[in-house]
């Protein structure tokens, strides 16, 4: 069964922009672990803008859901592309 490309990869960019910002409230919450993981983003998406702040939400949002649709649809044109092989 073939994975319809668009869709999955605009599901996977909705699931990382979620990811993203929950991950970003949660370290503004000042919920014990999540800083570790927001530093990391923050070491990724921080040259394009992204901040541990409230407006880092939408930032973080934005970028983890470009990151999510292309990452989701490059894997559905090889999944697609290996199954076709066989």
């Amino acid at each position: 069964m073939k994975l319809q490309t668009g869709k999955f990869a605009l599901s996977g960019g909705i699931y990382f922009a979620i990811c993203a910002a929950v991950l970003t409230m949660l370290s503004l919450m000042q919920i014990p672990g999540f800083l570790p993981f927001t530093k990391l983003l923050e070491s990724f998406y921080g040259p394009y803008g992204y901040s541990i702040s409230f407006i880092g939400i939408f930032i973080g949002a934005f970028w983890g859901f470009i990151e999510g649709f292309i990452h989701f649809g490059i894997f559905a044109i090889i999944y697609n592309w290996v199954i076709a092989k066989k």
